[in-house]
């Protein structure tokens, strides 16, 4: 058995004032920014509808998920489009906006521990934060993000 076995392929994804770390497997693909449809009624962190593969897909801020404030897009903005965990979503995947170009990276034990002085805070799709390095990247809870998404669906026009 090599060494590399017990790594994962991981993104790190740039938001506003942090990342996110997810497994590379969770991740459809990356693509550029583009407006999506607005979506009357919906809370605000939930941008609207954008076409990806010829299908609409629920396009979220996950700063705004977490009460912070939404960042505006710039040239360096992205999508990162996730496989939906479960069948709640038609088409089975949604986008989170990114504000950067996310990062490759293995994470095996020896360079990642668990950030024990980081509460979640109540609400909030984040599984914890973990040390990795020289950074704080939190781990988001995707079946809540999924559940959340989901449901403003289900309630608001489309």
């Amino acid at each position: 058995m090599n060494e590399g076995s017990n790594e994962i392929y991981s993104l790190l994804i740039p938001l506003s004032g942090g990342r996110l770390l997810v497994p590379r497997a969770c991740v459809a693909e990356i693509a550029g920014y583009q407006t999506p449809a607005s979506m009357p009624g919906a809370p605000p962190w939930y941008l609207g509808l954008v076409l990806w593969n010829s299908r609409q897909v629920p396009l979220v801020s996950f700063e705004g998920l977490c009460a912070d404030a939404i960042p505006e897009v710039s040239t360096r903005s992205r999508i990162v489009l996730f496989h939906a965990l479960g069948e709640r979503l038609d088409g089975g995947v949604f986008g989170i906006v990114a504000q950067g170009f996310p990062q490759l990276v293995r994470v095996g034990a020896d360079v990642i521990r668990p950030d024990s002085g980081y509460a979640v805070p109540e609400g909030h799709p984040v599984l914890c934060r973990v040390r990795m390095m020289n950074e704080t990247p939190r781990i988001p809870d995707l079946a809540r993000l999924e559940s959340q998404i989901a449901e403003e669906t289900s309630v608001t026009p489309g």
